[in-house]
């Protein structure tokens, strides 16, 4: 897909079309992924065809491969935009001529929170892994989930200490809440000593090679334990697929709902107060321990190399539609590398 249909190949674009070029990641990309998948369903839901000023809209995939360039490169809006002028490898990857007007970093901006509205990333990341799978790259036998801290774009003047939201709770939002920013989504958590700001995004990824199946973004301050079915129920597995999670998860209700949904439990043991692990739950645990590096390695991934560790943007919708992409991102690069 073309971003200006020509008949005749521009001077410019014939001249770069003889010079010797090194093979680039995102050459690579362009012969894994089938883009028209993707490409029709972003066609279906965005009904604009002009932009502000009345000119024809830029193509949906066009401006989706944009997003994704961001993330793989670590670029701002306006950074972006520079670098599609100056990398020819960006302009083989866009499909567009060097003659092509290229969009500026407020229509990047608008294209991107426009995604947001029409509520469609999580349907993206469904539709990538989905041609995963067909390629036999992301193997959807088993699920390994995990939760991480995501700090808040926004730094607040001082922190406070609020209570965990918990399962065992009918109310679905803390009992108070102390905010100091305009990121109105985010809350306080204290862990292991220190405070953190932000959110918390509960993810599954693939139990064989950490390809990210889903995620739920909350407050901070909510607890893993009661985003464990939802979250589970995101993930598409097969009957009889073992779930392993860490002790944090364990609940009754949480292995009901894996037994009630004809999946194995995976969730480790933890000491009660009248009763300590016996052998064989430890043995158990030791084997579900050897297993959950995989997602700790994801979610180290998204937060050095993605820098997924603080948002960027301000909003629990924003943040989680990031995470979408981000995952859509990671899981790419991921099956390049396995296949080139």
């Amino acid at each position: 897909m073309t971003l200006r249909k020509k008949e005749k190949q521009g001077l410019g674009d014939f001249f770069i079309s003889r010079r010797r070029t090194k093979r680039s990641f995102l050459d690579d990309v362009n012969e894994i992924i089938d883009w028209r998948p993707i490409a029709r369903f972003l066609k279906l839901k965005i009904k604009r065809k002009a932009n502000v000023v009345g000119s024809p809209a830029y193509p949906e995939m066009f401006m989706f491969k944009i997003l994704l360039l961001q993330k793989w490169y670590n670029l701002s809006d306006e950074a972006v935009e520079f670098a599609i002028c100056d990398r020819l490898s960006f302009v083989r990857f866009l499909d567009m001529s060097i003659e092509d007007e290229i969009p500026d970093s407020t229509t990047i901006c608008r294209f991107r929170n426009g995604l947001i509205i029409l509520n469609i990333y999580e349907k993206l990341l469904f539709l990538l892994n989905e041609q995963l799978e067909e390629k036999q790259l992301l193997v959807r036998n088993g699920s390994i989930v995990d939760a991480s801290v995501i700090g808040s774009s926004r730094r607040p003047r001082k922190t406070i200490d609020t209570e965990i939201v918990s399962e065992d709770r009918n109310e679905d939002v803390p009992k108070y809440e102390v905010s100091y920013s305009d990121d109105t989504g985010a809350a306080w958590l204290k862990k292991a000593g220190k405070f953190h700001y932000g959110f918390k995004v509960h993810m599954g990824t693939d139990a064989e090679c950490g390809f990210i199946l889903g995620g739920i973004m909350t407050p901070a301050n909510y607890s893993d334990t009661g985003q464990f079915t939802d979250l589970v129920n995101k993930l598409n597995l097969p009957d009889n697929a073992p779930v392993f999670a860490d002790k944090g998860y364990t609940s009754q209700k949480n292995r009901t709902h894996l037994i009630d949904n004809n999946l194995q439990d995976g969730i480790m043991f933890r000491n009660q107060k009248n009763r300590k692990l016996s052998e064989l739950e430890k043995m158990i645990n030791r084997g579900i321990s050897s297993v959950r590096y995989i997602v700790e390695r994801s979610f180290g991934t998204l937060k050095q190399h993605f820098r997924f560790d603080r948002s960027r943007y301000v909003g629990i919708e924003k943040v989680e539609a990031e995470f979408n992409l981000v995952a859509m991102a990671f899981n790419i690069k991921k099956a390049v590398r396995m296949v080139c």
